[in-house]
């Protein structure tokens, strides 16, 4: 919720991979003044050769070229999944500081191994941008923690999209490789269950819905999650594309901006006219940076924060609900609302914490720590559901 520092110091930062992530990130990374985009490295020439158009910046093939760079001091991962923790560990051992997307790795191993280099090399290791970053789970984070409506006792978190019939590439519709909703989506949402919580999980319980043969890869779930302190939470998600569950946020959209009900099955009508996953992986690569169909994020501010469907936290003393506009509070007796004003820098949250871990030195929250025992969360969902049974987590794991 920190409004985005005007100062002369900036985290030169490069880029690793300039997809969709990368996309989504883009306006953050122009306008807040505390990073200067320095280089890039991508595998498409293409987004190569727009990025260093855009900034009269040197790019790479690849992540070495990027980490060797010594202008680089910073460099944010936004490639495919399978990528994240090989390239983390690659700007660890070159001395750079790392901001990765979510889901930090495919494994609880490969996230040791990112830790543990970004720790003997002694740089920052930071994860995100997940949700969890943004200011209405923050700020409910912080009534929370006030102790104005007491101990959480019970979350419901739910969220419908049409996320399966977006354009994907072919390992993103394969679980093993890190495809499906559990991988990209559950990460954002165990992520603020976690936050909104502020205990450990002990406990997961999970089934997973995989119901079109032609996207052969969970495009469902639905978990319980026990924790620590006796709290428990439900968490829902589907991607079917049919319900559009920001009807229930005033059709205010996940990046924060108005949706129109008109849009209903946009997404599934763009994915008939495919015939092949090479045509879809080129469309997908069409629409993003660099691509012959790539449109820039709208440069106006967005009247709202970004979320991630409705949330809905219980307590003691009564219920807890962030909403894009601020945080709305149940009491006994009446409800209130905490209001947000608008962000003039989209995820400038996830700049605080990049900010504050390297030029203020502060420990960042949303750290390796965090975010493994965010993916052994994903996981143990995963493993629930093919097993039909409970799987507890070790105390390091929730």
């Amino acid at each position: 919720m920190t409004a985005p520092l005007t100062t002369r110091r900036q985290i030169r930062l490069g880029v690793a991979g300039l997809g969709r992530a990368f996309t989504l990130m883009l306006p953050t990374l122009l306008k807040d003044t505390r990073v200067r985009l320095v280089a890039a490295c991508d595998p498409r020439e293409e987004a190569r050769a727009q990025f260093a158009r855009d900034f009269d910046a040197p790019v790479y093939t690849d992540i070495q070229g990027l980490a060797c760079d010594p202008e680089v001091e910073a460099i944010y991962i936004a490639s495919p999944h399978q990528f994240h923790a090989a390239q983390t560990r690659t700007a660890a051992r070159h001395g750079k500081h790392v901001l990765v997307e979510k889901p930090m790795a495919l494994s609880l191993a490969e996230c040791d191994a990112m830790i543990e280099d970004c720790r003997a090399a002694g740089v920052r290791l930071i994860v995100g941008h997940c949700h969890s970053f943004d200011s209405p789970y923050l700020q409910a984070r912080d009534i929370i923690a006030s102790g104005e409506v007491g101990r959480v006792r019970m979350i419901q978190a739910l969220n419908y999209t049409d996320f399966l019939y977006r354009p994907r590439r072919p390992e993103e519709l394969r679980t093993e490789e890190g495809g499906g909703v559990v991988f990209s989506q559950a990460a954002h949402q165990v992520d603020v269950v976690r936050l909104l919580a502020g205990s450990a999980v002990t406990r997961v319980r999970a089934v997973t819905g995989d119901w079109d043969p032609t996207r052969p890869t969970q495009g469902a779930y639905s978990a319980l999650l026990w924790f620590d302190d006796g709290a428990f939470a439900s968490l829902s998600y589907s991607g079917y594309g049919h319900f559009d569950s920001d009807e229930w946020c005033g059709w205010i959209g996940e990046m924060g901006g108005a949706k129109s009900p008109d849009g209903h099955g946009a997404a599934r009508r763009r994915l008939a006219a495919v015939d092949s996953a090479q045509t879809e992986a080129r469309l997908k690569a069409a629409g993003t940076y660099g691509g012959a169909d790539y449109v820039p994020q709208p440069d106006a501010v967005q009247p709202w924060h970004q979320h991630f469907g409705p949330v809905v936290v219980s307590c003691e003393r009564g219920d807890v609900r962030p909403m894009p506009d601020g945080t709305w509070v149940y009491g006994d007796r009446e409800k209130a609302q905490w209001p947000l004003t608008a962000p003039p820098v989209p995820r400038s949250e996830v700049i605080d914490e990049l900010f504050e871990a390297i030029v203020l030195g502060q420990a960042p929250l949303h750290d390796g720590a965090w975010a493994r025992s965010t993916l052994a969360v994903c996981l143990a969902l995963l493993d629930s559901a093919g097993s039909n049974q409970d799987v507890e987590l070790p105390s390091r794991g929730g």
